[in-house]
């Protein structure tokens, strides 16, 4: 079997290699290997990694579980008597803990899940329908339930399941202030709901679906706009078990007028209209075009080669915006076995991170590796723009990045994710197949054996997928 081949089929599937990969995928066959990685549920996953995301006990909960659980805990303190400042602090502490959670249940999944392709695409579509976490507000107690109910369910399913998991999520409601747009005129449109909020219709157009160049026009945002006045977040006060999910639509705010969006007249009905106006975004052919471009180029080359993107777009069309076909369509195209593209993408601080943990494989530290986010530009979840972090080189590439890789190259080696024991050279090399430049090789083989773990983790060849 091809080697190269090999490697190619484990940078672009997988956020790295882990002692045993290279032979596992030889033993299975590439082909076979992919369409594990399509089917993920097929994939065990370990039960030492089940028992880790337990003790996160934050993770699965709902948007209203969490509100329901921060409020006990005010409530609490407040039949105490406690202080502002302290209750505060309760608040704060619960935000700290979800985050925490959060962190660590996406690093350790992306570290050792079986089910690689699964979390390259949770990492692919947080950053395409990004909120920002950190932001600071109800944010931070929704967002980390936003990718584990509006995002992981979905990612390599319908399109149009995962558009309208992220639009009714109040993480996304929140972000882009659509619990905010209100129908002028409307019996509630009083305070800060006395009008019309763009920002959501703005961005659902521009980065989620059409993209910039997909043909709608200023009228289509603002009829958008219309249509989705009155979704929102129930009121703090509401108890009913439908809030579980944080979604609420309020009649009361809607605009209940006709409009025509993208050339189609939607009649006023309510929340109807929402739903009609997401089906449209999600057949749209330049959606097909824009969803299969953005993958093109996470999988095969920054400027993706058009033939590719449009036998895309065409499955996509096809098959409803299935997210599995239209990749097995991308890992079967000649275009993503062209040698050319191989090494060809420059790693992310977070690919170069989770690369690094996977290579090294004893990491007990999730909070220097998320450190390391930090400092490298990437926190986890941080993204301050709506359209997410870029998987480009010209976004990461430069004078400084290679500087601090550098030096974290040299303090990865000597354990700072595995409870400072130094890296295995041997261990390393044999984990990563021996897949170095001839130029990598021979720095390696005439330095000291005590800094050529930092070499390799700092190497060009290592900073490449």
């Amino acid at each position: 079997m091809n080697d190269t081949r090999v490697f190619h089929t484990i940078n672009r599937l997988t956020f790295g290699y882990t002692a045993g990969l290279i032979p596992q995928v030889k033993k299975m066959g590439i082909e076979a290997y992919i369409q594990s990685q399509l089917k993920p549920t097929s994939i065990a996953v370990p039960e030492t990694l089940t028992q880790k995301i337990k003790t996160l006990d934050t993770f699965t909960l709902t948007p209203g579980q969490l509100y329901k659980q921060q409020q006990r805990l005010i409530e609490e303190a407040k039949k105490l008597k406690l202080e502002s400042k302290q209750i505060q602090k309760i608040r704060g502490d619960f935000e700290r803990k979800i985050r925490q959670h959060a962190e660590e249940g996406r690093l350790i999944r992306a570290d050792q899940s079986p089910r690689q392709l699964e979390e390259v695409m949770v990492d692919f579509w947080y950053n395409h329908f990004n909120v920002n976490g950190l932001q600071g507000g109800q944010l931070k107690l929704y967002f980390s339930s936003y990718e584990q109910h509006a995002i992981r369910p979905h990612v390599l399913g319908k399109f149009r399941q995962l558009l309208g998991a992220t639009a009714k999520h109040p993480a996304m409601l929140i972000y882009l202030d659509n619990w905010l747009n209100t129908a002028p005129g409307s019996p509630k449109a009083k305070g800060r709901f006395k009008g019309l909020n763009e920002n959501y219709a703005r961005e659902l157009l521009e980065l989620h679906t059409l993209g910039v160049d997909g043909g709608y026009t200023q009228a289509d945002i603002i009829a958008l706009a219309r249509i989705l006045t009155g979704w929102g977040v129930p009121h703090p006060r509401a108890k009913r078990i439908e809030d579980e999910d944080g979604f609420d639509f309020e009649s009361d705010r809607h605009d209940f007028e006709d409009k025509v969006f993208l050339g189609q007249k939607i009649k006023g009905r309510g929340i109807e209209e929402g739903e009609e106006a997401l089906d449209l975004l999600a057949r749209h052919p330049s959606t097909a075009r824009y969803i299969s471009y953005k993958l093109a180029q996470a999988f095969v080359a920054d400027q993706p080669p058009e033939s590719l993107v449009k036998k895309m777009a065409k499955k996509f069309l096809e098959t409803d915006g299935e997210i599995r076909l239209v990749l097995n369509t991308l890992f079967t195209s000649s275009e993503f076995w062209n040698s050319d593209v191989y090494q060809g993408k420059f790693k992310t601080p977070y690919r170069y991170i989770i690369s690094v943990m996977r290579a090294i494989g004893e990491v007990s530290n999730f909070n220097s590796a998320n450190g390391s986010l930090r400092q490298l530009g990437m926190p986890l979840y941080g993204c301050s723009s709506p359209d997410g972090y870029k998987n480009t080189q010209d976004a990461w590439l430069n004078p400084d990045t290679m500087i601090r890789r550098s030096s974290f190259a040299v303090h990865l080696s000597k354990g700072i994710l595995h409870d400072k024991k130094p890296v295995d050279t041997q261990k390393l090399i044999e984990t990563l197949g021996d897949n170095f430049s001839a130029n990598t090789r021979e720095v390696i083989d005439q330095s000291s054996p005590d800094i050529k773990s930092a070499l390799i983790l700092g190497s060009p060849d290592f900073m490449k997928y």
